[in-house]
């Protein structure tokens, strides 16, 4: 979809401001929490690495299969604002248990933070997307603008969060993740009202009698819904393959830089968390170049479809841990490696990044029949929980697979599969698709 020439933010609809920082201090507390999640496990509860990537597994795949149930109450009996406001106060609380020593505070933050996310996290991004139903054209856009506010949280978390707890203290840590949820509520509460009525409206306008569709038109929209539904389910399928890949860098690639990096900065160590910034670091820095990449390829008429990007994406992912086995080659010789070989995983999963999860929010919120918008956000959410169940158990076998060599040799395998299936898919149905594509 072709985009405007150029694109200014006061020309987005108003409201983005609100939902872009509440979605930013939500982050901030999810992405420092998630910073100290699994080192906290190994380093200050004596988990193995295998046990802490099965409850990383568990938590972070529940975090994002709450969403579907979340969505389906929403869709049916609760309010957006209502949902939000819940989502938002469980979460609170969980960062808050977190804060309190003693396992059984533990399990209870990461359940109700789960729960919590599930009321939450489909919801904003719905509301978010129904801003734009007045100014399509600058849906993409207005998406990449909302993705960069969970980066700078994501950023900003364990700076803050991970340093705090990895260095003085890890339930103070959780503690400060708690104030930026607190935050990011109170930014919600005040800045709500400033949204338009609309958005927060779930049935559409009634059709007059006088046009009431024919049987044979009732099909032809049963069947264009059913085919956005499989298009839906088919990234969704596919993101499940990015997801188990990318999210290593929360629990292996963590352990890797704790235990064969050099992190020696001018006498100083810089914490194992820390290097959880560089990603939504490098969000902040090539976001904007890949957001005007693609407007620049739409006035051509070239800007790839969602499609395409997933398949460019799984390849770029593919590139980055193939820098990964380099790195855990010269690990396993007993030599720590330099941080750059992680500076350079990372860029290469942002640009993986950029060109998938912005780019799904967008197309589910665009394709998605307006019934069962937050049921598909969840849909969304509910692969990208998959992939992190996947992601969890399987970092607990960095050390087990005989070599790290061929641990992450296993997710390049996977990732260029993976993107190698979907382009023949495309190239199999590619008229199908494009018509699909082009009259929505």
């Amino acid at each position: 979809m072709a985009e405007p020439k150029q694109i200014q933010i006061n020309s987005h609809p108003k409201g983005i401001s609100v939902l872009f920082l509440t979605e930013m201090w939500e982050r901030l507390s999810y992405y420092g929490m998630r910073a100290l999640l699994v080192l906290y496990l190994v380093q200050s509860l004596g988990f193995s690495d295998k046990d802490a990537g099965i409850i990383y597994g568990y938590y972070t795949s529940f975090v994002y299969l709450t969403p579907v149930i979340g969505g389906y109450l929403t869709d049916r009996y609760f309010s957006y604002r209502f949902a939000i406001f819940l989502g938002g106060v469980l979460m609170l609380l969980g960062h808050l248990s977190l804060a309190v020593p003693g396992l059984e505070f533990f399990y209870l933050g990461l359940f109700l933070i789960a729960i919590g996310n599930g009321f939450f996290k489909p919801n904003i991004s719905t509301i978010f997307g129904r801003l734009y139903v007045e100014k399509p054209n600058l849906r993409d856009s207005g998406f990449t603008i909302f993705y960069m506010g969970i980066n700078v949280g994501g950023l900003l978390g364990p700076v803050i969060a991970g340093s705090l707890g990895e260095k003085v203290d890890w339930h103070l840590g959780f503690f400060a993740a708690s104030v930026g949820m607190a935050i990011g509520m109170i930014v919600f509460y005040l800045g709500s009202q400033s949204l338009p009525d609309s958005v927060w409206q779930k049935e559409t306008k009634e059709i007059p009698k006088q046009t009431i569709e024919t049987s044979q038109g009732k099909r032809e929209d049963f069947k264009n819904d059913m085919a956005k539904l499989i298009l839906i389910g088919l990234l969704s399928f596919f993101s499940i393959f990015f997801w188990m890949a990318f999210e290593q860098m929360g629990s292996s690639l963590n352990l890797f830089a704790l235990r064969h990096t050099d992190r020696d900065f001018f006498g100083l160590e810089i914490p194992a968390s820390l290097l959880q910034s560089l990603n939504p670091l490098m969000i902040l820095v090539f976001g904007p170049m890949i957001s005007g990449l693609w407007i620049s390829l739409a006035k051509s008429d070239q800007n790839p479809n969602p499609i395409l990007k997933f398949v460019m994406s799984l390849f770029l992912l593919g590139i980055g841990f193939l820098v990964m086995v380099i790195a855990a080659n010269q690990a396993e010789t007993g030599v720590s490696v330099s941080i750059l070989f992680l500076v350079s995983v990372y860029f290469w999963n942002t640009l993986s990044e950029l060109c998938l999860s912005p780019v799904g929010l967008s197309f589910v919120s665009k394709m998605a029949p307006v019934r069962y918008a937050s049921l598909l956000m969840g849909i969304w959410f509910l692969s990208t929980a998959f992939g992190h169940y996947a992601a969890g158990i399987l970092s607990g076998y960095q050390n087990e697979w005989g070599s790290m060599v061929f641990f992450y040799g296993f997710f390049v395998c996977v990732s260029w599969s993976a993107a190698l299936l979907l382009y023949g898919i495309y190239l199999w149905k590619q008229k199908t698709i494009q018509t699909l594509l082009e009259g929505d």
